[in-house]
């Protein structure tokens, strides 16, 4: 009886820890394949990928914090300095009591800058936070730019890589052909040789290109702040088919959005606002002050104090005010660079887009069809043995040659427009 019942409480712990242990599995399975999930590549929209971008790139989240700190700081100029409390112990030196002493004197001073200073202090503080806030709008720019840029040229290496690969099919009928004509004593077997030497630089190109590739996906990760090989695995990037909009009316927009021009003329107001204040310089600051005196043996007494610097010194506040005055007009001068800056990225940006767009349709409509008509011509003349097979195979290189510099020329066209975009200094 007893061997019986130890017999089945084995079997009930064997049970019980088959149960644990294939629960155990299940759940580590399952949290197996949610990392994989995780850590998985996937496909974006290039919308998707710039709100990523924007959201965790680690340059825009410091000039964030940055941006928020410099807010802090008007409240500081405008704020008084504090007020100096002071204790004061007197007492005769024969017979004295130090520490305590005969007569106590409780001091608070508090000082008080001069009228507009305050003011003053905060606009210029206010103004360096709003210039740091356009730096930060720019840098977001410079991101979106970059993230773009990099999306369409993933694109078209990601394009030139299937190219390279429809070409295997095409280089290997071309191998056929070479060696059943070689077979039947048509051509020489160089023809042969030299097919299987063109499938194997076409390997080289595609390494080439998976090289690449791996690139533009390492500089994506950087933008997104996220490990390489969680970058995404492609990004949907549609090529921009709205009408190129008037150079003239792009520049005069640009000149009203763009962060720099902000910027620039924030720092003509700081200017203003410096030389303002080192004009309020010249004025004096105050100091009030209350003293209460503990007398022993004597009524206490109160004292009131009031004073004021003496702005004896002027060499050095007319210097600042020069200074000042020479920074505003510096001022000046940087947002005058600014704007031609700005005109001149926004025309350049449209001339390239305009070349850009002219030589995708010229791959496109003539260079691509002139390729396919030529390799079909040189096939049928080398299959009737009236066409070298060096000729078919020049027609074949200069197909695949056309063919991925149409779409590098795509992704260049793309690339230009988020050039334009950031140049404007929004999207279009």
């Amino acid at each position: 009886m007893l061997t019986s019942r130890l017999v089945e409480m084995k079997l009930s712990m064997r049970k019980s820890n088959i149960k644990s242990l294939a629960i155990s599995s299940l759940l580590l399975l399952v949290n197996i394949g949610a990392l994989a999930a995780i850590s998985e590549p996937v496909s974006l929209s290039l919308d998707q990928a710039v709100r990523e971008a924007l959201s965790r790139n680690p340059r825009l989240v410091a000039l964030g914090y940055v941006r928020a700190a410099m807010l802090e700081r008007p409240a500081q100029a405008a704020g008084l300095p504090n007020p100096m409390f002071t204790y004061r112990g007197m007492d005769a030196t024969a017979a004295g009591a130090f520490p305590n002493t005969g007569e106590k004197r409780f001091e608070i001073e508090q000082p008080l800058p001069g009228y507009g200073k305050r003011g003053l202090r905060e606009a210029v503080a206010t103004n360096e936070a709003a210039v740091m806030g356009t730096e930060a709008e720019a840098m977001a720019r410079e991101v979106v730019w970059m993230v773009k840029e990099a999306a369409y040229e993933l694109q078209a290496v990601q394009k030139a890589l299937l190219i390279t690969r429809s070409e295997d099919d095409l280089l290997s009928r071309m191998a056929k052909v070479a060696e059943v004509r070689y077979a039947a004593g048509e051509v020489a077997q160089a023809d042969a040789v030299k097919a299987q030497t063109e499938i194997t630089m076409l390997k080289q190109k595609r390494l080439e290109l998976e090289g690449r590739e791996k690139t533009i996906r390492a500089k994506l990760a950087f933008l997104m702040n996220i490990d390489a090989d969680q970058a995404p695995a492609t990004i949907i990037a549609p090529l921009p088919d709205r009408p190129l909009p008037d150079p003239v009316a792009l520049v005069k927009s640009a000149l009203v959005k763009r962060a720099e021009i902000k910027g620039a003329q924030l720092k003509v107001d700081r200017s203003e606002l410096q030389r303002k204040l080192m004009t309020r310089e010249s004025p004096p600051d105050y100091k009030v002050g209350l003293e209460y005196r503990a007398i022993e043996r004597q009524d206490d007494m109160v004292m009131f104090m009031v004073g004021v610097d003496l702005p004896l010194w002027r060499g050095k506040t007319r210097a600042a005010i020069r200074e000042s005055g020479m920074m505003a007009s510096a001022s000046e001068a940087e947002r005058t660079a600014t704007e031609r800056q700005v005109a001149f990225d926004v025309q350049s940006a449209c001339y390239k887009m305009a070349t850009g767009r002219r030589t995708v349709e010229l791959y496109q409509k003539e260079l691509i069809p002139q390729a396919v008509a030529r390799l079909q011509s040189s096939e049928a003349g080398y299959r009737a043995g009236k066409v070298d097979f060096s000729d078919w195979l020049e027609s074949q290189r200069f197909g695949l040659t056309v063919r991925i510099m149409a779409v590098m020329a795509e992704g260049e066209l793309g690339s230009g427009w988020a050039a334009l975009e950031r140049a404007v200094g929004g999207s279009l």
